[in-house]
């Protein structure tokens, strides 16, 4: 059969319908009624189903789309159900309007009105709650007259369904009954279907498969479900359906039953001191579960309390819509009131004191601090001290007060000197916890010149005063400072003292005077002198007038002298108290003289035995400095008479010469050849200068072989032989350990054991490939373990193959004869003495040990 609940198109499906009395009539695009009307039990509400316009589509394929002639009220779904698109009242004229519909594909378009009227409510049937029970039967489909189906002129519209929530019962409680007219002939079943019948939650509403009668079984909670949309069934007893569902709206009346809820309980806000009226604070916000349109979820707020009530009682007031909190009055003085506490009351009902229902939260305002107060010193004047030359010492704190909130901007003081201090000799820093000036010095001051200042200064917020505000933005004070005297130490001027000198001063010339000055001029006190570096020793200070007297010859070329220049350091010391003292500095530049020959340079070399191919280059060493250096002069001695008859000597140019041999062979050996070398001072200075010169074979290249190199080196006969000794012991210490480690080889091979080890039964498992009969069985006499003193010659024993663990034939060694024993110690005895005595004639060693542990012998 066709379940036409379950078709796309359920109102006709098909191009033809069949009736009752099977006969057919043909099917019309459209709406089938001119005219669709609903009765209204109440005003309309936004989202409310008002009615269903059914639209006959026969071929099942157009795509209709629905308007409504007034969209700003009406709206159509696809399935032709009609919603209010807001809420209005409703009069008790008619209300009219039409619905298009229109093909999307083919432009074609229907139109239909729609008239809603209010139904008339009596007083005690205003929520359904009449004694009489409300009958919904279903619509009539198309009947037949004259041969031919008609339309029904129009479709029913079920009005929705008002419960109010949180009945009292009884349970459960009759809504509706529900009925069609084919129950006169045909016996019929009623079902419901939909959320709170079939489908979760479950149960609510139950019908009465016999008549029909809706009922709803508990109460209902609109905070939880507001609308229920079901939909009721009629089929017959064999489960056909006669009629076509129908739906059935049930809309759950909003009852007072939640209480306003704020979002916090606590509620926090600002607002800046000084404010004027109307300045926006904070807003408080809390929630209705109820209705939002219905007077059940509309709220109001209201101030229950102020606390604080100074300056005024009505310092705040709040929007009762919005929960908006805003000033009203003038005198926000944080330094006098620096929080408020409001108690906020939202109530439902539009704020009805009788019948809203209310609750409580409290705001808490914080007077937020401006700079409404500058800082003002304590004092017009303040004192300090300091001592002269001291630096980064605190002279005087500052204090101000200011009554803005403390370690803010508009309560840290910046101070600034603006007089008395035009060399910058102080500088004043704010202390960040007391707000204090610290008045500190940072430049050197000096009795002598300056014995006091007096400061003016001002102090300032960081931030400046806020507007409006009479008080001047800083404020001023003076600071006297008194300078102390101290004792200063002496000092040399100049420091560092320079004099010119030619070396060679003899001891007890006088140098100069160096003296020191003292900086308190108004201190009598007196100076002395002490000598507290001199390096070579060669100065001394008189203690009174600072007279600098040579007690040793100055020298230019002494290693304590760097560039020229000599440095001695004197100290100058007071009798102040305390005491003082001060370093100065004389550096003597010494003039050169000719007082230093010169010198071969280098003192060796080396050349070949003949002349070619090569030479010696020398220059000289001169320690003065120019004119008294070079250039030099080169000359060879006339005696000894073979010097100048081996050697000759060439001037190359003021500092270098060529010194070359004048024979054409001289022997190998090591040669001192002495050459006088003249500086170009005046007077000159000359010197006889020993070069020692090594004559050596030489190779092709002029370059002297190993062994004459050891000899040019300057190697003597002793160190060659301790030489030749060390490398003779080296050799003798590595035969000595080859012959070592041969004869311990040896040692170890004549240790060797006289059992071939693969023939020690000690350590291996001898396999036969044969089972014996256990001791029986054996080729060898077990009685000798027990009394090994009465063991038969081997001579009367068979002559046959021996085991390799028996004893031999040959001549044993005689061991001393025990005396038997009856009991088992005398095996351990026996073994005990021959496995102590490396006796290789014993019968097997491992058997013989593990026995003797068995029998506790051993």
């Amino acid at each position: 059969y066709f379940d036409p609940s379950r078709s796309p198109c359920p109102l006709l499906p098909l191009l033809a319908s069949v009736d009752a009395s099977g006969e057919i009539a043909l099917c019309k695009t459209g709406f089938p009624e001119d005219v669709y009307s609903a009765v209204l039990s109440q005003d309309v509400h936004e989202g409310q189903p008002l009615l269903n316009v059914k639209f006959s589509n026969c071929n099942g394929k157009r795509k209709v789309q629905y308007e409504s002639s007034e969209p700003a009220d009406f709206k159509v779904d696809e399935d032709g159900m009609v919603y209010a698109v807001r809420s209005f009242p409703l009069s008790s004229e008619h209300a009219k309007f039409l619905i298009y519909a229109q093909d999307k594909e083919t432009q074609e378009k229907w139109q239909v009105a729609v008239k809603l009227s209010l139904k008339p409510t009596l007083p005690e049937d205003s929520v359904k709650e009449s004694q009489e029970i409300e009958e919904i039967v279903f619509p009539r489909q198309a009947t037949k007259h004259n041969g031919h189906l008609q339309r029904q002129k129009r479709d029913w519209v079920i009005p929705p369904i008002n419960l109010p929530e949180n009945s009292r019962g009884p349970f459960p409680q009759e809504l509706v009954r529900i009925r069609s007219d084919r129950d006169k002939n045909l016996s019929l079943r009623y079902s419901v279907t939909g959320p709170g019948a079939d489908q979760p939650p479950t149960g609510i509403f139950i019908i009465n498969p016999i008549s029909g009668q809706l009922s709803v079984t508990k109460p209902l909670d609109r905070e939880l479900i507001a609308r229920f949309h079901l939909r009721a069934h009629a089929v017959d007893i064999n489960g056909n359906q006669v009629e076509n569902p129908i739906d059935i709206v049930i809309n759950v009346i909003d009852m007072n039953d939640n209480r306003p809820e704020f979002l916090h309980q606590v509620w926090n806000g600002t607002v800046p001191e000084g404010s004027k009226p109307g300045t926006y604070v904070m807003t408080v916000t809390a929630i209705d579960a109820d209705d939002p349109n219905a007077l059940n979820g509309m709220l109001r707020y209201r101030i229950l309390s102020q606390a604080p009530s100074t300056p005024s009682p009505n310092m705040f007031t709040i929007n009762n819509e919005t929960g908006d909190i805003i000033t009203v009055a003038a005198g926000l003085d944080r330094e006098k009131v620096q929080q408020y506490t409001l108690i906020i009351q939202a109530t439902d009902m539009e704020g009805n004191p009788t019948y809203g229902l209310s609750n409580t939260a409290t705001a808490v305002i914080t007077v937020t601090d401006v700079n409404d107060n500058p800082p003002e010193f304590t004092a017009m004047t303040f004192y300090g001290e300091v001592p002269e030359n001291r630096v980064d010492v605190i002279v005087a704190n500052l204090t101000v007060t200011d009554k803005d909130q403390p370690h803010t901007p508009a309560w840290n003081a910046v101070y600034r000197i603006s007089g008395g201090d035009p060399t910058g000799r102080f500088a004043i820093q704010t202390d960040p916890n007391s707000n204090d000036g610290l008045v500190t010095v940072v430049k050197p001051i000096d009795f002598e010149t300056n014995r006091m200042f007096v400061l003016t200064v001002a102090a300032e917020n960081q931030v400046p005063l806020a507007k409006g505000i009479q008080h001047p933005p800083q404020s001023t004070a003076t600071v006297s400072v008194t300078v102390i005297d101290v004792n200063e130490n002496p000092y040399f001027a100049p420091n560092p003292k320079i004099i010119r000198q030619e070396e060679g001063l003899h001891a007890g010339t006088m140098l100069t005077t160096f003296t020191a000055q003292d900086p308190d001029r108004y201190m009598q006190q007196n100076i002395r002198y002490t000598k507290l570096s001199d390096p070579a020793n060669w100065l001394k200070i008189d203690p009174v007038n600072g007279q600098i007297t040579t007690i040793a010859v100055l020298d230019r070329e002494s290693p304590n002298v760097k560039n020229n220049i000599y440095n001695a350091t004197f100290l100058a010391s007071d009798n102040g108290i305390p005491p003082m003292s001060g370093t100065g500095t004389l550096q003597i530049y010494l003039l050169d003289i000719n007082d230093n020959a010169p010198q071969v340079l280098p003192q060796e070399a080396e050349t070949c035995e003949t002349p070619d191919p090569n030479s010696i280059n020398i220059t000289a060493l001169d320690y003065d400095i120019d004119p008294n250096a070079g250039p030099f002069a080169f000359d060879l001695p006339l005696s000894p008479a073979t010097i100048k008859r081996n050697w000759t000597i060439t001037r190359l140019n003021g500092d270098f010469a060529q010194l070359n041999l004048k024979i054409k062979f001289l022997e190998a050996g090591i040669y001192e050849v002495p050459i006088i070398i003249t500086d170009s001072g005046n007077p000159p200075k000359s010197n006889i200068s020993i070069l020692r010169v090594k004559v050596c074979q030489c190779d092709s290249n002029g370059d002297c072989t190993d062994v004459d190199r050891i000899v040019g080196a300057g190697l003597g006969t002793g160190a060659i032989i301790a030489i030749l000794l060390c490398m003779i012991i080296l050799l003798i210490l590595v035969l000595m350990f080859v012959v070592w480690m041969k004869r311990r080889d040896k040692e170890r091979q004549a240790k060797q054991l006289l059992i071939d080890p693969e023939d020690d039964v000690r350590d291996n498992i001898l396999k036969y490939d044969e089972e014996g009969g256990g001791e029986e069985d054996q080729d060898y006499d077990l009685s000798q373990l027990q009394q090994p003193d009465t063991v038969e010659p081997d001579a009367i024993k068979p002559v046959g193959i021996r085991r390799l663990d028996e004893r031999p034939i040959h001549a044993e060694p005689q061991y001393p004869v025990r005396s038997a024993a009856p009991h088992p110690g005398d095996i351990g005895d026996f073994i005990n003495e021959v496995c102590l005595n490396n006796d290789p004639t014993a019968p097997p060693y491992d058997s013989l040990l593990k026995l003797a542990t068995m029998y506790g012998g051993w």
